[in-house]
Formats: structure tokens, sequence, C-alpha cells
């Protein structure tokens, strides 16, 4: 559902970083479907070879991308500690009852203390799958650069996007991870989460919450805009729902 109040961007330099990190680009590799044709499933480049394992945090009731990276040899991580357990039986898998976040405390832990302890190969290269219901910008936040560069890809879903563009509480953390994670990623593919619909700013729908697929940029050849949107392999997460489309001002 989409509300029809128009809100007021707070900073529009700093969003204006935001929408240029947003803006997703082509590449010369192409995009193929991991995990469910629905929620959970994401797009990633066609360049998994050589990645030694998935980190996965924010398991919920889905782990077809994790069932997917297992049937091409990987193995994945995965964290959450809303759950008892994943709800597949995925092969090679292992399981945390933690939620990841900016501490390790209790119940929660960082992603730098998480890798360290599981990292089966400090030389090769990891993906991240994060779904963590916002908690993803403190999380990155308080990631170390060099970690996350380890990352060869980060999908990844942004949440309270349009908080994001009119809350001074919510842009500087978002703006922070924005401003880390650009000098070396580059997001490669954008999709609206339909579930949760979308608030109008300035004119523009703005989907509360969006799927997004950042490539390393020493990975990522032949930059160009992506004009091929939505991907012929985008899916609603809701059948039931309506489309949301991006709005222009990540589209270029």
């Amino acid at each position: 559902m989409t509300e029809t109040k128009t809100r007021t961007v707070i900073d529009a330099a700093a969003a204006g970083v935001i929408d240029a990190f947003m803006t997703p680009q082509a590449t010369d590799t192409p995009l193929i479907r991991l995990g469910d044709f629905g929620d959970g499933g994401y797009l990633v480049p066609d360049d998994l070879r050589g990645i030694a394992a998935c980190y996965s945090p924010g398991v919920s009731e889905q782990a077809s991308f994790e069932m997917d990276m297992a049937k091409r040899g990987i193995p994945s991580f995965m964290a959450d500690a809303s759950v008892e357990r994943p709800p597949l039986n995925v092969p090679g898998a292992e399981f945390v009852r933690k939620f990841l976040g900016d501490t390790d405390k209790g119940q929660f832990m960082t992603l730098a203390s998480w890798v360290a302890a599981t990292d089966p190969d400090p030389e090769a290269d990891l993906l991240l799958q994060m779904d963590i219901e916002g908690a993803e910008y403190a999380t990155l936040a308080a990631a170390p650069r060099d970690l996350l560069r380890r990352f060869r890809m980060i999908v990844i879903e942004w949440h309270h996007l349009p908080s994001v563009l009119t809350k001074p509480r919510f842009l500087a953390p978002a703006l922070a991870v924005a401003e880390k994670l650009r000098e070396d990623f580059v997001t490669v593919h954008l999709h609206p989460n339909n579930v949760s619909g979308s608030v109008e700013i300035e004119g523009q729908a703005i989907p509360r919450v969006v799927e997004a697929t950042l490539l390393r940029r020493d990975r990522a050849h032949g930059l160009r805009p992506a004009r091929d949107l939505p991907h012929p392999l985008d899916r609603r997460h809701n059948p039931k729902r309506p489309v949301l489309a991006l709005p222009e001002r990540w589209t270029g």
C-alpha cells in the first residue's frame, strides 16, 4: 500500500549520495537468480566460482538461497536468534542462534567476530546475503572495511528508506554506510519489495524496502547504466499485491 502524503527530503546533498549509491549499473557479467521465484530469491552476477562461503544473517522462514549456494558447492553460515533452526536442512550449512549487530553481547554478535570464528579460507572471497530488518546499517557501519572487501558480493535488503530520506536519525547511519561501501562496491541490481508498500516523497513513490545486489568494483567490468529494469528474472514477493516501480531518483 502506498501512502499518498508527500514528505520532503531533509538533506538534499546527503540524499544525493544515497541516490547515487542506490542507482544500479549493468556489467558484462549476466545476472542469475538464486533461491525461490518469490520471497527468498535474489539476483546475483554469474561470478560465483572461487567464493569460499556464504554468510547469511536473517534466516527467518527462508533458506532457498542457501540451498542453491550448496548446489554450487558453496557452504553457508546462517544466523538468526528469532528461530530455533533454519527451515531447510541445507547441506554443509552451520547455524547459530544469534542476531547480527554492532556489538558482541548477549544474543548479538558482530560480522567481524562471526567471520573470525568461522572463516573457511582467509585468502578466499566470500558472499554476504543479509536481511536483518533494519539492523543492516549499524551492522555494516561497525564492520571493518578490510573485512567488507572480503565479500565479492553483498546481497542485502535495505529497510526504512522513506525514513532514511526524511528523518535525521535514519539518515545518518544510512549515509555512513553508503559512503563506506561506495568506494569498493557498486550496485548492480535493485528491486522493490512489494510487501511493505511505499511512501510518496517529493512526488515519487519510495519503496519502504528494496533488494540490492552489490558487486565489488574489481569484479565489475563494463559498467553502464542499467536499462533492463525490472529484470526479466525479477518476481513479486507477494503475487497478490501490485508491482512497485523504482523511483526515477534511483534509475538515473
